[in-house]
């Protein structure tokens, strides 16, 4: 066995780029949780406003996951998870700006 192969076996147990059954399971069951939490929060008395921010971060966690683990982004080189990501977090930043100042264009008197 080449040296490489002792490393990955001391890091975890999985080779970059190779996903785990247990690692695939506790995924989806944290996948399972923020969803059934969403669905759970959607029929509470919480404001709109506040239920809205809350589907955005939750919605922004679950692709953490999905990115990061069943897209392998997670064991990519450093450079290549920022092309991907600052793109990303920059959409998330104009969405939240849209909702702002949507949200202020609905109060103000016309």
């Amino acid at each position: 066995m080449s040296n490489n192969h002792h490393a990955v076996a001391a890091e975890g147990g999985h080779d970059h780029g190779t996903l785990t059954t247990k690692l695939i399971w506790r995924v989806f069951w944290i996948l399972l949780g923020v969803t059934l939490f969403e669905v759970g929060i959607a029929f509470t008395s919480i404001p709109k406003d506040i239920l809205m921010y809350t589907f955005i971060v939750l919605t922004i966690v679950k692709s953490y996951y999905i990115v990061g683990y069943f897209m392998h982004l997670k064991y990519e080189a450093v450079p290549f998870r920022w092309t991907i990501l600052l793109p990303f977090i920059l959409i998330v930043y104009l969405i939240f700006i849209a909702l702002y100042e949507g949200s202020a264009l609905s109060m103000s008197p016309l």
